[in-house]
């Protein structure tokens, strides 16, 4: 401030006050302790000073010729010996030793009966295709008309008739509908009373509007009398035509909608 103003500024007659910064408290970690703790119980020597020294192994201990081969076991000779002098002598001819379960039944004669009594094996039916000899069993050839023996051989299956009967259904329904949408749509005929009815409302309806005609001004001279003019002529000649058709033909349908 002095370098940019001069001495006899009015800014240097009150002495200034120089404001110390106040300085913060620096920040301690509350997990200081316990980092300091783990730090002290993990040291360890020659950790990151390089290697530990181990003791040198001898040179007498060389590696020699086979040493890494496995090696067996010596043999035992003298087991060997007593082993075959334990082994027992062959049964003499005429010794009859106890071999398990004893029973007095002939068993060549049983065999023997069983056989001539037994019934023969019959072969299984086989069939060859061709002349180098190649056969196959009969049976599952499909060969046999074993299926024609079959109870129910012939007749229609369940799911068949089941099927035919659901088409049917749905041919019946859907002929019913049909029927009845047009017996809605018919065209339904006409009484005399309705006729009659009919034929004094439309010449009413006539009259009526060959009055409204009767009553027009002489004089056309601007487009909306001109139009409804036109509107009632066309008016008269449609019930005029309606009345004809209904005088000429006395039976009469209507369309329903």
């Amino acid at each position: 401030m002095t370098a940019l103003c001069a001495q006899e500024s009015i800014y240097n007659l009150l002495p200034r006050v120089e404001e110390k910064p106040i300085k913060l408290p620096r920040y301690i970690s509350t997990f200081r302790p316990s980092v300091k703790h783990e730090i002290e119980e993990n040291r360890a020597p020659w950790k990151t000073m390089g290697p530990a020294k181990i003791e040198v192994p001898s040179p007498k201990n060389f590696l020699q010729k086979h040493s890494k081969e496995p090696k067996l076991p010596d043999r035992k000779r003298d087991e060997g010996r007593k082993r075959l002098l334990t082994i027992p002598s062959v049964p003499h001819v005429t010794d009859h030793p106890l071999m398990g379960i004893q029973s007095k039944k002939n068993f060549i004669n049983t065999n023997a009966a069983d056989v001539i009594m037994g019934v023969a094996k019959k072969p299984q039916p086989i069939c060859v295709d061709t002349r180098q000899g190649n056969k196959y069993l009969l049976e599952t050839s499909g060969l046999v008309p074993k299926y024609i023996n079959k109870k129910d051989y012939g007749l229609t299956p369940k799911y068949v008739i089941k099927r035919n009967e659901e088409v049917k259904r749905a041919q019946e329904e859907y002929d019913a509908y049909v029927k009845e949408t047009l017996r809605q749509k018919a065209m339904k005929r006409l009484s005399d009373e309705e006729r009659e009815s009919l034929l004094q409302g439309l010449k009413k309806n006539w009259e009526e509007v060959h009055h409204e005609f009767q009553g027009l001004s002489v004089e056309i001279d601007t487009l909306p009398k001109k139009i409804h003019k036109e509107r009632l002529e066309a008016q008269m000649k449609q019930l005029e035509h309606d009345i004809n058709i209904i005088e000429k033909h006395k039976i009469i349908y209507i369309a329903n909608k």
